[in-house]
């Protein structure tokens, strides 16, 4: 344990009988709060800050990746790693990515080979935030804002994460990007990552937990993404549409597949209209419209 009490649960988990399948279990750690996922050998691991419970809550990981995935038995394995050593972890296997024609991510390490005069670069040094251009929802996220942010939007962004899609707004030509992101160590990286990329006027950092009545209260907006996962999703709609403006567009994401056509059907019974689908792999991210 770190001078200031600070470690982390670290969970493995496997599924013996997967077989080409197993990736599937990076969704299910994902889905459950994971920020990040890590294969190992056949394990998938992953961090989480340390529960009160540590019994029931490796019993509740497995409860939530088994039924995400379909994959059973789902094998687990914990252990505990000091904050400070989380640094060397989170940095293994990120590169630089060009997720669109002309957004390109980076970690600080790790220059990209190629940039184009139009290009819009964003360095990300994740931390414990989740959000990299590794992971399908936020891919999914980056695609569908380079088509959405005009010049001089308000916009919201719900579980900002590492601040990578709110640093995206900003670049693409945001007037204002109020962050939002209830985990205290997201909200640490968050800043630094804002600073770094030169939008600290623009984006703002707000450690809060999203409700219908505080997104009513950080409105009106022009847009509003949600990368969180679709049980988080789906008590915020009333929000969501208070928060917008009329003909204000929504990205909802951090959705599987199995998932989409109730998440799509819900977000239509709350007055929203659907507009475009991105998929990556088994995530779902979807592009919306409220109506006047």
């Amino acid at each position: 344990m770190t001078e200031d009490g600070r470690r982390w649960l670290e969970l493995r988990v496997r599924c013996p009988y997967a077989g080409d399948r197993a990736d599937l279990l990076a969704d299910g750690l994902v889905a459950f709060g994971a920020r990040g996922v890590e294969e190992r050998a056949g394990w998938y691991v992953s961090y989480f800050a340390e529960p009160e419970d540590v019994d029931a809550f490796v019993a509740q990981a497995v409860s939530v990746v088994e039924a995400e995935t379909g994959l059973s038995p789902v094998l687990v394995e914990h252990g505990w790693q000091a904050h400070e050593a989380w640094e060397d972890t989170w940095k293994r296997g990120l590169d630089p990515r060009r997720v669109t024609d002309r957004i390109v991510v980076h970690p600080s390490w790790a220059l990209p080979e190629e940039v184009r005069r139009d290009d819009i670069v964003i360095r990300l040094d994740p931390g414990m935030a989740f959000g990299t251009a590794e992971h399908g929802t936020t891919r999914g996220c980056l695609r569908l804002l380079d088509g959405l942010v005009a010049t001089g939007d308000r916009l919201l962004d719900v579980g900002a994460g590492s601040g990578i899609l709110s640093i995206a707004g900003a670049r693409l030509g945001a007037d204002a990007v109020m962050a939002i992101e209830g985990d205290g160590f997201a909200c640490e990286a968050m800043r630094e990552n804002v600073v770094a990329n030169g939008v600290e006027r623009i984006v703002t950092v707000h450690e809060a937990w999203a409700t219908n009545e505080s997104l009513a209260s950080w409105g009106p907006v022009e847009g509003l993404v949600a990368n969180i996962e679709a049980g988080l999703l789906a008590p915020l709609h009333e929000g969501f549409r208070a928060a917008l403006k009329p003909g204000g567009w929504l990205i909802l994401s951090g959705i599987l597949g199995h998932e989409w056509r109730e998440s799509r059907v819900r977000a239509e019974s709350h007055g929203f209209e659907f507009v475009a689908l991105d998929e990556d792999g088994d995530w779902r991210s979807g592009v919306f419209r409220r109506d006047a």
